[in-house]
Formats: C-alpha cells, structure tokens, sequence
C-alpha cells in the first residue's frame, strides 16, 4: 500500500487552468501522466457520459476521467450493462474523449471482449485510442453490473492468462493494466484477496476491488495489497459511499464516480421534462440551465470563428 500526499487533494474544482501542474506532465504518455499523478495523491475521477461532459470534467480542475462501461452503455445505446457493446463502439468513444480534452482517460473493458488473445487486440485499439489506462474485469460474459447479484467469475488462471496478453500486448510499457475482481461479491472478501495478488504476480498494475461491502473492508483490502488500488464510489450499490478523505488515509491511489454525473443529469432532464409538460414553457427553468454563452465557452466556440475568419484571410 503506498504512501499517499494528501495535500494536493484538497484543491478547489473551480474551473482555473492546470497551469500549476504543468511540466513533466506535458510531455508524458497518457499511462505516464496517470502514474504521475497517483503518485502525489489519491485523485478523484468522475465518470464522463460523452465528450461534452469529459470538457466539463477538466474545465473543472479534475486529475483524469473515467470511461465507464454502464454509463457508455446506457447513455449511447440506451442498454443495461451486460456487455453488448462492441470494441469498436468502445474505441470510438474513447477517441471522442481523448480527442477533446487532454486529461488521461481510464477505459472500462469489461472482460477484454473474449479470451486472451481478444484480449491483446481489446489492448491495442484502446491504447491506440489514447486510453491512460484498460480496466479488466474477471467476470464471466454475459457480464453483470459489478454491484448487482448473479455473477458468474472465471477462474483466476484464466484472467491471469488475460493480463499476461494485454501486458504484452501494449506498446507503452506505461500503459496502466488494472485488475478488477468481483469475487468478493460472489465468492469471498479473502478470494478477492488472494485473486488481487495473483494478477499482480501475473503483471497487473493496479488493482480494483469491486463492491467491497464496508469501509472496513476498503481499509482490510488496502492493507493486504501492496499496488495502487481503485475504489469505486457508485451510488446505490454494495459499497458504502466513503470521503475522499476516508479512501486517502486508507491508502487508495484512486477513487471513480462512474455513474455520478449520467444520474444527475438524466434527474434533472427528468424533472424539466415534467416542468415542460405541467407548464407548457420552460421559462421557470432558465436559472438552473447552462447559458448558450457558457456552453460556447466550454465548446472554444470562439476559437473555432477565429480560425474560419483565418482561412479566409479575414482579420
């Protein structure tokens, strides 16, 4: 379990410049810049439902941005998440994410979209996509949420075979290979243990235990594993929902809201749906709107006006 620097956690997310954490960092891999960070502080990051929302995510002062496998699921294709998107789907997505914002991108690859060999091309179109890091997830397909009841696991030899095959098949030795197990949600907390330290032995990076059941746990897990750990902060699950602060002194490098900002927004696009139906206007809902000119903002709209004047030799 390492050691982490708290300090750097407490900044505000205020929407300033990563001015201050620029050097080393600007002329990393994406695996690199991922490293990097965790080893200053534990980091939070929120899960991003599209482009747009990965913009606000760093306008916001966050460290990295997850790609969460549910949330892609059920925002694009409108699917529970049970494994029924494609690579290709998930390379494209990560590329609209890598492609408009500069934070590292964690991809959620569910079960490496088959066995170990599926498993080094899932490695390849990722990281040729700009993923930071490629979670894998010892479930066997069709694959549950990881806070749900009904998985099934494969056996450790079979997801060590998998990480063996995206260790080599990365072409950044910095390319962050994390381990998820679900066992403590089928098997035992001590198999996720003993799980967590055969993938390390067979070349993961990180390790994520999912759906551990109390804080009392999260600090068991911390103390048992010597690699950066994961803790995922979803609502409405096995997990109870711990403070930054609680997983920092714990010893977790990192900690996701997969699901976070996809509920929030699909409540309120929820109630303004009903607003718009009772109302027959959306007027009254003008102050919790984000303005055209703050979405322009968040877009570069003007960046873009400037370089089309520019092509056409317009001052």
């Amino acid at each position: 379990m390492a050691e982490h620097d708290h300090e750097h956690c407490d900044h505000d997310h205020d929407g300033h410049d990563h001015e201050e954490a620029s050097g080393p960092l600007d002329y990393a891999s994406p695996g690199k810049q991922l490293r990097l960070l965790v080893e200053e502080s534990t980091i939070q990051i929120p899960g991003a439902p599209s482009a747009l929302f990965a913009r606000l995510i760093e306008r916001m002062n966050y460290d990295a941005v997850y790609l969460s496998g549910a949330a892609f699921s059920a925002s694009v294709f409108g699917l529970p998440d049970v494994g029924l998107f494609t690579l290709t789907e998930l390379a494209q997505q990560t590329t609209y994410l890598t492609r408009t914002m500069t934070l590292p991108v964690i991809v959620d690859a569910d079960t490496g979209f088959g066995e170990a060999l599926n498993v080094e091309r899932t490695i390849v179109e990722l990281e040729a996509a700009g993923a930071a890091a490629i979670q894998l997830e010892d479930q066997v397909l069709p694959k549950r949420c990881g806070h749900l009841s009904g998985k099934t696991l494969v056996d450790t030899e079979a997801m060590c075979a998998k990480i063996r095959a995206a260790v080599g098949a990365r072409s950044d030795p910095e390319t962050v290979i994390i381990a998820r197990t679900d066992a403590r949600g089928v098997t035992s907390f001590e198999d996720a243990v003993a799980r967590a330290r055969a993938y390390l032995a067979a070349g993961a990076d990180w390790i994520f235990p999912e759906a551990l059941a109390s804080s009392d746990e999260f600090d068991r897990f911390a103390r048992e594993i010597e690699s950066p750990l994961m803790a995922n902060m979803t609502e409405f699950g096995k997990s109870p929902l711990l403070t930054l602060d609680d997983l920092a002194g714990m010893g977790y490098s990192a900690v996701l809201y997969p699901v976070t900002l996809l509920r929030v927004a699909m409540k309120a696009a929820e109630a303004a749906l009903a607003v718009l139906a009772d109302e027959g206007s959306q007027a009254s809902l003008l102050d919790v709107m984000q303005t055209r000119e703050e979405l322009y903002d968040l877009l570069d709209y003007q960046d873009f006006e400037e370089r089309d004047r520019a092509h056409f030799g317009n001052s």
